[in-house]
């Protein structure tokens, strides 16, 4: 065997490992990390199958299967990040607003809380206007920097943290019934309730930042999951208009989120428009969508825009939607989760030890 073929090999099985990992259900951090940079990964195995294509003679069974493995391995990983593309069909109907009072505009942003640059979050609330800003990792020093956008944010949430899970609600809208909630740990919060449109209309509300599988943060990914998952049994029992947002810590298109959305009914208007990468600001190259808004169905987009960065290592994302209860006849829903994805639910939650059962 030649050198070439020798580091077609390595680089060939080198390139597998993530495939393989992402088929697994094991929920250690570093399996699961694999499914964040799926775009990076596709490049890398495509890159890998070029150089094989252009060394091997193909006179040997083992570049034969090694070929097919590699030409198989990228087709997974391109079927999973497709719909976050423009050719795929969107999920998300866009819509031309006729009646202001039931618009709804989101703006959510993983501020950094060692991030001083508190001026580039306020301009961008002050240009964009948003009915409704999340902010997260905010602390007292954050909170204290805010204040100065409350005169036109009345209705206030504030849970200021040290240990970057603090958070913040800020809305022009009439907060209603809203609890803060502690759904896996008592240092994640959470918040949950309704916030009440211009036109009365009543939109049920969860704001989440759950733990990411990393090995400063959580050595699995157990509680974040179950924490995504409870919220979607739960939009899927009360079945009200509802909207969920924050900083996931999880992709758009791993098993956990797109469960989620089997679970919830929700949509992403993300589908068929982008990756809307919110993470990371300093690497260009590996980025992925870690902030997110879904909907229920009854709600169909004006826009959606990730903004420029503000000194975090999220960019804020922006979201502008327009409740039209005609349009849930319309749009096509995520497909129900099947007995076998609840049962993995159910075990999720289980194993997580949830500390709030109903929201």
């Amino acid at each position: 065997m030649t050198f070439p073929e020798i580091a077609a090999v390595f680089f060939g099985f080198l390139a597998l490992v993530p495939t393989i990992a992402s088929l697994t259900t094991y929920d250690q951090w570093w399996i699961r990390g694999f499914d964040f940079p799926r775009l990076q990964i596709s490049v890398l195995i495509l890159a890998v199958l070029i150089y094989c294509l252009s060394i091997y003679s193909f006179e040997d069974t083992w570049q034969i299967i090694l070929t097919v493995l590699l030409v198989v391995s990228f087709i997974y990983q391109a079927i999973k990040i497709f719909p976050y593309t423009i050719f795929a069909k969107k999920q998300v109907m866009k819509s031309i607003p006729n009646d202001e009072k039931n618009l709804i505009s989101i703006l959510v942003s993983n501020v950094l809380t060692s991030n001083k640059k508190y001026n580039l979050l306020i301009s961008e609330i002050h240009n964009l206007e948003p009915d409704i800003v999340l902010t997260l990792e905010t602390d007292q020093i954050w909170e204290k920097e805010l204040e100065i956008i409350e005169k036109d944010y009345p209705h206030t949430v504030k849970i200021p943290q040290d240990n970057l899970y603090g958070m913040h609600l800020y809305s022009k809208l009439e907060l209603v019934d809203i609890k803060v909630k502690y759904i896996i740990s008592e240092e994640i919060p959470s918040i949950h309730g309704w916030v009440r449109l211009r036109s009365g209309k009543k939109v049920k509300i969860h704001c989440l930042h759950p733990k990411p599988p990393s090995p400063s943060e959580d050595a699995n990914s157990t509680n974040r999951d179950a924490e995504l998952l409870l919220v979607g049994k739960e939009v899927k029992e009360n079945d009200e208009t509802t909207l969920v947002f924050g900083d996931l810590n999880d992709v758009a298109w791993s098993r956990t989120t797109r469960l989620f959305q089997n679970l919830s009914g929700l949509l992403d208007p993300r589908i068929g428009r982008g990756f809307f990468n919110t993470f990371h600001t300093g690497y260009p190259i590996f980025r992925w969508p870690l902030d997110h808004v879904f909907h229920t169905s009854d709600f169909s987009l004006i826009t959606i825009k990730r903004l420029k960065s503000i000194g975090s290592d999220h960019f804020p994302i922006f979201i502008r939607l327009n409740y039209e209860s005609y349009v849930e006849n319309i749009q096509e829903k995520p497909e129900r989760a099947d007995e076998e994805e609840q049962e993995w639910a159910e075990e999720k939650i289980e194993k997580a030890n949830p500390m709030v059962r109903n929201l």
